[in-house]
């Protein structure tokens, strides 16, 4: 499994340390197991990301063998796919099993070619179910895809805001200040109706269709107050609005 390449000279970044900020304290007991799931996604182009996942599954050490010092991994599962932005569709697929449990577990990697020519958006998750739940796939990989769904709808956000800080028009487009439904429909395709907060007739959607701006996010106004800049600003710059992004250049 190759690493990832970049095709317009981005090189990926490997300065944020996959931890979670403030992690839950461990619990005064003894450990079982350690299952830890990792989901990165590159630019490979203005339309193209690719999401790399992994999961890692491991026995603590000397449960299973009293003298050993060291954790014993279980399993080890890797998944790239390659995403077009912005029909969501998988052009490329590949699952490498690192560490698996029997010798016959690899034999099913290939079926995972099925996933080629799916959208990651809506219905990923019941689509993934059909082709490889059960004994029609790996119980990890597909777990390991359900978690790696949610990360190419966030880099959406991430290919439009390198986008714009390149000068490019973003994909897919922004809005102009009236939108119709159909224009709202097909901008945020890949988040409507996926959760109570961008119900299609929830009050965000609302607040669209009356052509005002989104609000930005709790945790990009809050690292803007940290570093003492101001909020409105950093709005206009990521502005949702192609004339005033055309106004702005």
């Amino acid at each position: 499994m190759s690493e990832p390449a970049m095709t317009d000279g981005h090189v990926p970044s490997t300065s944020i340390a996959p931890v979670i900020a403030s992690p839950a304290p461990e619990p005064d007991l003894p450990l079982l197991h350690d299952r830890t799931y990792s989901v990165r996604a590159y630019r490979l182009s203005a339309t193209e990301m690719m999401i790399r996942g992994q999961v890692l599954d491991q026995k603590p050490a000397g449960l299973y063998v009293p003298v050993d010092p060291n954790p014993m991994t279980v399993h080890h599962m890797i998944v790239d796919i390659v995403v077009v932005v912005p029909s969501m569709e998988i052009t490329s697929a590949e699952v490498v099993m690192e560490v698996h449990p029997h010798t016959g577990c690899p034999t099913i990697t290939d079926h995972y070619g099925s996933l080629i020519g799916l959208s990651i958006a809506r219905g990923f998750t019941h689509k993934i179910r059909e082709l490889f739940g059960g004994p029609r796939g790996c119980t990890h990989t597909t777990a390991l895809l359900q978690a790696m769904a949610p990360v190419a709808i966030q880099t959406v956000w991430s290919m439009m805001a390198a986008a714009s800080d390149e000068g490019l028009t973003p994909v897919p487009p922004p809005l102009p200040t009236k939108p119709t439904n159909e224009q709202i429909r097909e901008r945020f395709a890949f988040n409507l109706n996926t959760c109570h907060v961008w119900d299609e007739n929830g009050a965000v959607i609302e607040s669209l269709k009356n052509g005002e701006e989104m609000e930005p996010p709790l945790w990009i106004t809050k690292r803007l107050d940290e570093l003492g800049m101001d909020a409105n600003q950093w709005q206009s710059r990521f502005s949702d609005r192609s004339d005033q992004q055309a106004d702005s250049r």
